[in-house]
């Protein structure tokens, strides 16, 4: 069943006129000949919007009972009873009462438009989801109700509707908009002259997004491509906190006004910075990203920085939108944080740091005890080492303490050092302390003395606590970085292998999950088939001659070719299962086609039992006919006038005319069904094709048909062989069904498009079965048997599509139905200029 198509009138603000206009295209459509009825339309007490209800056709609505209070709700399930060709509803943002079938108004209109039902229905640019933080901002109201900006982005028709402010501030006050008693707080309120404007402002940027989205889209159907611009690609950081929201909304709003821009939303896994993000608020972050248009990705990384801009580099982004650190500003003066270096390393990327709410609010805390020794750790071990072996003997010397008191002291500054920088930090502080503990404090004083057993212990025993203190820091630190980067691979695997057995995405979608994960700047994945070897996915740019290649073997036909940064071993574990994953999806999706192949030949199997089924009949009825009027003739025994001789031999015609074109329908069908029709496309001449195809019709079903034609018809691209046999075919089908009335065959030129009409008079076809009406062997229980196998326009869409064109059927105004041909027109001559007219002699 086709979906019907949806028209969104479009507007700023209440009272710029959309449900005016909504019934005013539903008076017009009426007018010609549409089923239109009114499933909901709210007048909000306006004069002339209650008038223009009239003389269309309303339906009652359903009405509900909610906290004591009687509501009225569009009925749904008489929409569909009623199954008209168009239906009215207004307000497509509005909240169903509780205990409806769907929450959201703009969900039954999806279940209208999947009856194959047309809907005619408005909305105001503030209940956009994406622009829902945006109109608060402007008007201080928030919005409760909202409709998926990818709704009306479907949409086949969006109109503006536009006023200027001025205009609706004094339809507003002349109390067109609102009751008078309403109007002066409106006035002062929500319709003030800046706000108006705002919002206009926000759904012509809007709609002109949407125009330029059907531009790009018509150039790539027509292959225009004499202009190239650079899309934008917004990157969007998400933490898993309370902000994430608020920059996916500003970021989808940079991506949308740079007109073609790419949304793309990536939480880091990580070790630190970035860790006991919430998986809940991650999952609504990401269904809210790819609600406006954008793409989730997660990455692994033990810097957040860097692994951010990695990621951003991968993609080709251009701008990167962060949210302002959520610790306290005394936190971030002494340690900087990730926007700071965000920043600082962007180079050309643009970085854009959002404020919200929650900045601020996560206060001072100690930093992270799982986190690795960094370079920075363990120079700052080292500089406390330098600098705190001179003050601890300082001091020492000053207080005169004893020597226990000294060795305890300098003992502590090395575990100090220990657990801040690692091992070598610690070895530096106890060798200084020992020297400068000797030198100072062991008597003799002012050399190094090493005499004693206590001036052996003194100078090593520090030694010694340094390396078991490191040792322990560092191990500890190793497996906590372990740890968390384990649960980040985890995490990864995880949502990679819901992705596979999901089945929501494709070996190429796979593969680029792959090389944003680990860096890489192209990923391939070959198979390898005795000594062929097959390319079966890739992203990414190609390797230069240059560049190394590096190959991880998965099974033994499948392997990874790496082009970027050498792994380590411990990522190539993971790659490793990363890529498995990913020749799981490829069985998968083999085994996916393999099931389609076979769909195919059961339908190609139901089909040739549906042809035998019908060649055991409708074929043997004519067969018959001739069989018996030739016996008959041939047959001695009867006594035949010349009249009953004429009417056999007019039998055996009829009988072997109808044999023909049966034949001839299952000739054509097979060899569309093969693929092997090639038509020879060149200008014809549609009166010479139309009059061919008639004279495939009997005499009286051929004085039935007028032809309505123009002065001078216009010529079509087509192949005139096939085109003739296609006109035959429709026409004999209109006049089979045409109850009354003549059949009328009309041309025209239709945006650039010739449009052949056979109209009949008949029956008519429900909508929901005209689709059914093109498939092969489909009747619809509409004609005897005996009287074709329900080929005929099957073949005839068949023919037409090969040509380029397309066959469609609509209802004919007063019932029947009109079957349109749609070809390429052909390209009309220059005329050349008049040659100038000759001197006359003298």
């Amino acid at each position: 069943m086709a979906r019907g198509t949806l028209r969104i009138y479009l507007g700023a603000a209440p009272g710029v006129g959309k449900t005016f206009a909504m019934l005013g295209e539903g008076h017009r459509r009426a007018a010609r000949g549409t089923d239109v009825v009114v499933g909901l339309v709210e007048t909000h007490g306006r004069r002339r919007t209650a008038e223009q209800l009239e003389g269309l056709e309303v339906l009652p609505r359903r009405q509900m009972t909610h906290r004591g209070v009687l509501l009225s709700e569009l009925d749904v399930h008489a929409v569909l009873a009623r199954r008209p060709d168009v239906v009215l509803v207004d307000e497509l943002a509005h909240t169903n009462v509780p205990g409806s079938a769907n929450p959201k108004r703009w969900q039954d209109v999806e279940t209208i438009l999947d009856a194959g039902i047309s809907v005619l229905t408005t909305v105001n640019i503030q209940h956009l989801e994406s622009l829902n933080d945006v109109v608060e901002q402007i008007t201080g109201i928030a919005q409760q109700e909202t409709v998926p900006d990818a709704v009306v982005r479907r949409a086949d028709q969006i109109e503006l509707v536009d006023m200027s402010p001025e205009a609706l501030r004094r339809r507003l006050a002349h109390g067109n908009v609102y009751p008078g008693e309403r109007a002066d707080a409106a006035l002062s309120n929500y319709f003030r002259v800046g706000n108006l404007t705002a919002l206009r402002e926000l759904a012509l940027l809007w709609l002109a997004d949407r125009v330029d989205e059907g531009l790009r889209r018509y150039k790539a159907e027509h292959h225009i491509d004499h202009v190239w611009e650079a899309r934008e690609r917004v990157v969007v950081a998400l933490t898993g906190g309370p902000e994430g929201e608020t920059l996916i909304r500003r970021a989808s709003r940079v991506a949308q006004r740079s007109g073609n821009g790419v949304l793309m939303a990536v939480h880091v896994l990580s070790s630190d910075g970035l860790t006991g993000a919430s998986p809940v608020a991650l999952r609504t972050q990401r269904a809210l990203a790819e609600s406006l248009g954008g793409t989730y990705h997660e990455v692994v990384g033990d810097d957040v920085p860097r692994a951010l801009l990695e990621f951003a580099r991968s993609v080709d982004a251009t701008q990167l939108v962060i949210g302002t650190s959520r610790r306290s500003g005394w936190a971030r003066a002494v340690r900087g944080g990730i926007g700071s270096q965000v920043v600082a390393d962007s180079g050309e990327i643009d970085v854009h740091i959002v404020t919200h709410a929650a900045a601020g609010s996560r206060g001072w805390r100690l930093p992270p005890l799982t986190g690795a020794l960094t370079a920075r750790r363990r120079w700052a071990g080292l500089l406390l080492a330098l600098t705190a072996v001179p003050v601890v003997t300082a001091l020492c010397l000053a207080a005169d303490g004893s020597l226990p008191v000294v060795l305890l002291t300098f003992l502590l500054l090395v575990i100090a050092v220990a657990l801040l920088g690692g091992l070598w930090p610690a070895l530096a502080a106890a060798v200084l302390g020992g020297l400068a503990e000797n030198w100072f404090f062991v008597e003799p004083t002012g050399r190094l003395t090493v005499l004693r057993p206590d001036d052996v212990v003194s100078l090593f025993g520090g030694l010694v606590v340094a390396v078991a203190v490191a040792t322990v820091v560092d191990r500890s630190a190793r497996r906590a970085t372990a740890a968390a980067r384990s649960q980040a691979e985890t995490a990864m695997l995880a949502s990679l292998t819901r992705s596979v057995l999901a089945g929501d995405r494709g070996m190429p979608s796979l593969l680029e999950q792959i090389r944003e994960a680990f860096g890489l700047r192209a990923v391939t994945m070959v198979e390898r088939t005795g000594d062929i070897e097959t390319e079966v996915g890739t992203c990414g740019r190609r390797a230069s001659d240059t560049e190394d290649v590096e190959t991880v073997a998965i099974t033994d036909t499948l392997a990874l070719r790496l082009v970027g940064r050498a792994l380590p071993a411990s990522e190539r574990r993971v790659l490793v299962a990363f890529a498995e994953q990913a020749a799981v999806a490829l069985k998968q999706g083999r085994l996916a086609a393999q099931a389609a192949e076979a769909e195919r030949l059961a339908a190609g199997n139901s089909m040739r039992t549906a042809l035998l089924a019908a060649v055991s009949h409708d074929l043997r009825t004519p067969l018959a006919g001739i069989k018996a009027a030739s016996s008959a003739l041939r047959s001695g025994d009867l006594d035949l006038t010349e009249a009953d001789k004429a009417e056999l031999v007019t039998t055996i015609d009829e009988s072997a005319d109808r044999l023909a074109g049966l034949v001839d329908n299952l000739l054509d069908m097979s060899r569309l069904q093969a693929g092997a029709v090639s038509p020879a496309l060149a200008p014809t001449d549609l009166s010479t094709a139309v009059h061919r195809a008639l004279a495939w019709l009997e005499d009286p079903d051929r004085n039935r048909v007028e032809l309505d034609w123009p002065v001078d018809p216009p010529a079509a691209v087509a192949d005139p062989g096939l085109l003739e046999r296609v006109l035959a075919n429709l026409a004999d089908n209109a006049v089979r069904h045409s109850t009354s009335g003549p059949v009328v065959v009309s041309a025209g030129l239709h945006h650039g498009q010739v449009e052949l009409r056979i109209v009949d008079h008949g029956l008519g076809v429900p909508q929901a079965d005209r689709e059914r009406l093109f498939a092969p062997f489909q009747r619809l229980g509409d004609a005897p048997r005996g009287q074709g196998v329900g080929l005929g326009l099957a073949v005839a869409r068949g023919l037409t599509e090969a040509m380029g064109g397309t066959v469609t059927a609509e209802d004919t105004p007063g019932g029947g139905l009109t079957m349109i041909v749609t070809l390429p027109a052909a390209p009309v001559p220059a005329t050349p200029p008049p040659a100038p007219a000759a001197a006359d002699a003298r």
